[in-house]
């Protein structure tokens, strides 16, 4: 622990230091550093999915920096320190787990999920999608706003049921898919299919963002091959000879 503490007391000596002397981490502000904070989240996002320990440390070390940050920044305002900020989750973490801190009584994970979510709305929550952030991406957003209304019970019974579901809305986007001046009918019904599909997704423990990012790469990957293959531009070549080279790309 003692080695821990001691990082961390260097990481806050570095940034008191550098907001002093630094002229670029004086000027920062929230709003300039938000963005920052933003690109390093999804670069730490890009290591998890890659199994890059070495860089999931750096893009760690990277995220705590910028906390450290935000937190100075407040402080010299006045509002509060990252004492405050790092005792307030604390506080807020053995309140939420009474089945650690207190008498409570839990029989699985999913006990514990739908303790969290009343917990919450105890705590003045107005409702259990309040804690989802509105800038989240959709696939995200609509996958963590499924999880927690099932924590409420608003939930089907099996993902037979879910999957009916997904094909009820398939043919209701096949039925205006084709129809002329209805792009708002096939935008909303596309998205119900979408959402469907994420529900299904869920209900068989699969991550929709992770499942189609992991197909992204393998799209970028693939279709790199083709370009550092091809004997002619790509302008130039048929999708029949561009299959050719997709085919050599997947057996490789």
């Amino acid at each position: 622990m003692d080695h821990k503490l001691e990082a961390f007391g260097r990481l806050l000596k570095i940034m008191d230091e550098l907001r002093e002397q630094c002229p670029w981490d004086r000027k920062q502000t929230f709003q300039s550093l938000r963005n920052l904070t933003i690109e390093e989240t999804y670069e730490l996002a890009d290591a998890i999915l890659a199994e890059d320990l070495e860089e999931i440390k750096e893009e760690i070390g990277d995220i705590i920096l910028h906390m450290v940050f935000y937190a100075k920044i407040a402080d010299e305002k006045k509002a509060f320190d990252i004492s405050d900020a790092i005792n307030a989750v604390c506080d807020k973490l053995i309140k939420r787990h009474p089945h650690i801190y207190g008498d409570v009584k839990v029989e699985n994970e999913e006990e514990v999920k739908k303790n969290w979510e009343q917990l919450k709305l105890k705590e003045g929550k107005k409702s259990v999608l309040s804690g989802v952030p509105n800038s989240l991406p959709a696939m995200v957003k609509a996958y963590r706003m499924q999880e927690k209304t099932a924590q409420v019970g608003f939930e089907w019974e099996n993902s037979d049921q879910v999957w009916e579901k997904v094909e009820e809305e398939l043919a209701e986007f096949k039925e205006v898919a084709d129809l002329p001046d209805a792009k708002e009918k096939q935008e909303e019904e596309f998205g119900d299919v979408l959402f469907s599909l994420i529900n299904y997704a869920r209900f068989k423990n699969i991550d929709p963002e992770t499942a189609l990012e992991k197909i992204n790469q393998k799209f970028k990957r693939r279709f790199e091959y083709i370009e550092a293959n091809a004997h002619k531009s790509l302008d130039d070549m048929t999708l029949e000879e561009m299959d050719v080279l997709w085919d050599e790309a997947k057996m490789k």
